[in-house]
């Protein structure tokens, strides 16, 4: 049986009387748009005014963090490059890049969290401080589940180095004792600071010993009368067997070592050896593991992880990764003591304990407040060959359905959508159709942005979505009046249809102004010219207009004349072509032979007469226009006059 999520938590959105009015909501780009109608189901009950208020739901409001930004920049570079890792890497080799990775992603993390923690120590006493102070949680937390499932997912640390990185583990995360060290050793005599058995006991519930000695050492020097009980106890310390990583005794060793040192620590307490000194007595019960003494520092151990980790070290220093959840579980009852319900980490650390990595991701995905986390962690453990077993029962499997909500929350930033289009190019099974769906509702702001989405369509074949943002910025450039961009638009979407809108807006200005603008691309048209046949016919116009330019009249003269007789230009256009023939027909050379002078007489009298040609319907009558008129007179008298001339030419020279 699949395992269903249960209901969404219901959201309130504040200005709404959900029971007197009805909502509307539109979806943007990775936000939700929702208003407050004053539709009402009865049709004759009078309209109530509506709220004036408009809400805004964000999908991924923390794409919009400058320093969340960074976050999501860097850890892009990394996953990236996690893609790329050679297959054939097998063994420690490939375990070993894993947890380098895997270090990179938390290094990220924590920079990003000191960045953040800087903002919020200077704007502390503002709201938006202690947005920063909320962050800075939040990204500790992360850094925090992260690292303990590097230790157990990951690094795979089997029994008796599983406890020294999760020593670690603890040591990194519970630092309040680094600054409270650095104010006991501040002080004129640091064995009389009120905090100082408070430092040495954090220092023994960490683990470190080495420091708890050194401190026991200054307690020894200013008070004569502990000193021989101080000795005693730092030699305990300093005898504690631990399986350090170069040492190469077997856990069997250890654990015969480690009982008879926890035998000597608890003949010491039984024969009274720190009996006249509570501090140091109580440190003795520490080394012995013993809950209820542990428990009395629950102040100092802060949570019920670092509970975990002191119990563990002081009373199974070789547990094997198979009970963690065991001791976790126990530790977890007797920290909260059933004062307190566990908190959402405290269920991610649990499940992170109990081996069950599903949970962890499930729960991650409730209770934060973005899918960057769970996309990464979820990309890591798949390339670990972890979830390999596990799909989704709506068709995808985890990584995929991950990745691709966080790229969607990626896509409604104005800048960030670049990457979110590698996160789609790395998933194999759904990251194509998610990208071509994205990619068309990315907002053409500028050309530049336009330029850069077009590239990424092109160099992935996006035919579609090719065509479709030429066509958008076509259609922008006509409104703004750009004709020659248009056209270039139009050319790259390869759409006849508004190549032909784009070339009869031409037409249209050099008819008003006389002269074509953006010259050098129409020039330049090539093959391009062949998208449409007005797009075909401008380019030709423009090369009669060249030709004429450099006096070849008799080549212009044919290039016009075939323009007219191909029926490739416009039938709207036919008497600016005749009115064009007629510095050609006035020149003192022939340049029209009889023939061609006949077609254009032709032309004259099929425009003139009205009647339609090749079914172009709207022939203009030009015949009720005086100044139309006229120029036909002038054509005809034009054509007339080079008709004798033209005669005249071939028939003397037949006659030569």
């Amino acid at each position: 049986m699949e395992e269903f999520d249960g209901e969404p938590t219901v959201t309130w959105i504040p200005g709404v009387n959900s029971q007197k009015k009805q909502m509307c909501f539109d979806w943007g780009p990775g936000e939700m748009l929702v208003c407050e109608t004053s539709f009402n189901k009865k049709e004759k009950s009078e309209m109530v005014a509506g709220c004036p208020f408009i809400h805004i739901i964000r999908k991924d409001i923390d794409v919009y963090s400058k320093i969340l930004r960074k976050l999501f920049n860097e850890s892009h570079g990394i996953f990236v490059g996690l893609q790329r890792i050679e297959e054939e890497l097998t063994g420690k080799s490939r375990k070993a890049q894993l947890v380098r990775v895997s270090k990179n992603y938390r290094s990220v993390i924590r920079a990003c969290m000191e960045e953040m923690h800087q903002f919020a120590v200077a704007d502390k006493d503002s709201a938006i401080g202690r947005q920063f102070s909320s962050q800075v949680s939040i990204l500790s937390a992360v850094e925090l589940i992260w690292n303990l499932c590097e230790i157990l997912f990951i690094e795979v640390a089997p029994a008796g180095p599983l406890l020294l990185y999760l020593l670690d583990w603890v040591r990194l995360h519970v630092c309040e004792v680094d600054s409270l060290s650095a104010d006991v050793l501040g002080s004129e005599n640091p064995s009389k600071h009120e905090s100082f058995w408070n430092l040495v006991t954090t220092l023994v519930l960490q683990g470190r010993l080495d420091e708890a000695r050194q401190m026991l050492s200054k307690e020894a020097d200013s008070n004569p009368t502990s000193a021989g009980m101080c000795r005693v106890l730092g030699d305990l310390m300093r005898t504690m067997p631990i399986l350090s990583p170069g040492n190469t005794q077997t856990l069997t060793e250890l654990e015969l070592r480690w009982q008879h040192w926890h035998e000597e620590c608890e003949r010491h307490l039984q024969d009274g050896t720190f009996a006249s000194n509570p501090h140091l007595e109580s440190l003795c019960k520490v080394l012995l593991g013993d809950d209820a003494a542990l428990l009395e520092h629950k102040e100092l151990l802060s949570n019920w992880y670092h509970f975990l980790v002191t119990r563990l070290l002081y009373s199974q220093p070789t547990v094997k990764p198979m009970d963690l959840h065991l001791y976790a579980q126990s530790s977890l009852d007797l920290f909260l003591g059933g004062e307190s319900s566990p908190e959402p980490l405290d269920n991610i650390l649990m499940a992170a304990f109990e081996f069950d990595i599903h949970q962890v991701i499930k729960e991650c995905s409730i209770a934060l407040s973005n899918w960057w986390f769970v996309a990464h962690l979820t990309d890591l453990l798949d390339h670990c060959k972890l979830l390999q077993s596990h799909n989704l029962y709506f068709g995808s499997n985890m990584r995929e359905f991950l990745l691709l909500e966080y790229a969607s929350g990626l896509f409604a930033h104005h800048s960030l959508w670049q990457l979110g289009v590698d996160y789609c190019d790395h998933c194999p099974e759904l990251g194509r159709v998610s990208l071509e769906l994205h990619i068309e509702r990315i907002p053409l702001t500028t050309e530049q942005k336009a330029l850069k989405v077009l590239r990424v369509c092109e160099q992935r074949q996006m035919t579609e979505q090719v065509r479709s943002i030429c066509k958008v910025l076509a259609m922008k450039a006509v409104r703004n009046n750009r004709l020659g961009s248009a056209l270039s638009w139009s050319i790259r979407a390869k759409d006849a249809a508004f190549a032909t809108l784009v070339s009869d807006r031409f037409l249209r200005d050099y008819c008003e102004r006389g002269c074509f603008s953006d010259l050098d691309l129409i020039d330049n048209l090539g093959p391009a010219m062949m998208l449409s046949d007005r797009l075909t016919f401008l380019g030709k116009y423009r090369e009669f207009h060249r030709l004429y330019g450099e006096k070849c009249f008799v080549d212009a003269a044919s290039l016009l004349l075939s323009l007219m007789t191909s029926q490739i230009a416009p039938r709207s256009f036919w008497m600016t072509l005749l009115t064009d023939a007629l510095p050609l027909l006035e020149q003192k050379q022939v340049i029209f032979s009889a023939e061609q002078t006949y077609e254009l007489l032709r032309c004259l009298e099929d425009l003139t007469s009205g009647r339609p040609l090749c079914g172009e319907p709207d022939a203009q009558q030009l015949q009720d226009d005086d100044i139309e008129t006229t120029k036909v007179e002038i054509l005809r008298l034009a054509l007339a006059r080079n008709l004798a001339r033209s005669i005249i030419k071939e028939g003397s020279l037949e006659g030569s």
